[in-house]
């Protein structure tokens, strides 16, 4: 749609979040949405930008959110600011290593960040001198060094995963040479990595679910793809199955736990014990 739509559905959304907070009994404050989806981010922050600076289109936008009832004291709600999970991940880097318990100094890890978090609008992007001295995105990869990884640069740091929205509809294996030949390929013959990091779902289901095709065209490729919550959390003690949710990946996250010293089959036969059980009503 246009931009005038774009805009009154990102307003409303945040407006319904408002209303449900007060509903929940938070006072009314700053207000800073947690994005999980890398694009839905990214959108969101190109949209409110325009907002900012466009008074036409806030103009436009206050017309047809009046009509729906979603202004605030006859006013629009802008966010304050639109946050990436992975951004307040780095911000509570130092509590989370409080809570490790596993060393991860034996970890090979490399980064893929997701084009929409980072590009779309890039002057609001982190990046910290002493994180790949201010050269490579700091989200992700600062939460690794934090808890002891070693975090290994790579020649194709910048490019996309793959998916592309209109790649993985339209040309399908566009986006699996490209994840496999431009991203999976390098971390593993060039980086040697034990683990790919990603932060948004479709980078990692690209990244993670297509390496099956290079083991059916002759070419394996088999890198654990994770996001850097799910890393954190492993480094923190979670179940791997109950809490992680490692099966649901496709590449071999085994061989990381392996090598973090998690026994990864003793908490297996845990978790199929747990859906026994759940089978039979007796949930936690």
């Amino acid at each position: 749609g246009n931009i005038e739509s774009l805009a009154a559905v990102f307003l409303r959304n945040f407006h319904q979040a408002y209303v449900s907070g007060k509903r929940l009994g938070h006072a009314p404050g700053h207000f800073f949405p947690l994005v999980h989806c890398a694009t839905s981010f990214g959108n969101y922050k190109e949209v409110r930008s325009y907002l900012l600076h466009s008074a036409t289109l806030r103009e436009k936008v206050h017309r047809i959110l009046a009509k729906l009832g979603r202004l605030v004291d006859g006013k629009l709600l802008i966010p304050e600011e639109v946050v990436h999970y992975s951004e307040w991940v780095h911000m509570m880097r130092e509590r989370i290593a409080t809570l490790q318990e596993i060393d991860c100094s034996g970890v090979r890890a490399t980064v893929h960040p997701a084009c929409h978090v980072y590009k779309m609008v890039p002057q609001d992007a982190i990046y910290d001198d002493n994180i790949l001295e201010g050269n490579r995105l700091a989200v992700s990869t600062g939460i690794l060094q934090t808890l002891g990884a070693q975090v290994i640069d790579y020649s194709t740091w910048y490019d996309c995963c793959g998916f592309g929205f209109r790649h993985i509809i339209s040309e399908r294996e566009f986006t699996r040479s490209f994840a496999i030949d431009r991203k999976m390929r390098v971390v593993q013959d060039e980086a040697h990595a034990d683990v790919m990091i990603g932060h948004d779902t479709g980078c990692i289901t690209t990244l993670d679910k297509n390496q099956w095709i290079g083991k059916a065209a002759g070419k394996e490729v088999d890198v654990p793809v994770l996001a850097d919550c799910q890393f954190a959390a492993l480094a923190c003690g979670a179940h791997p199955y109950k809490i992680v949710q490692s099966h649901w990946h496709a590449s071999s996250t085994e061989k990381l736990m392996e090598k973090m010293g998690i026994d990864w089959q003793a908490k297996k036969a845990e978790f199929v014990a747990y859906l026994d059980e759940v089978k039979e009503g007796r949930q936690e």
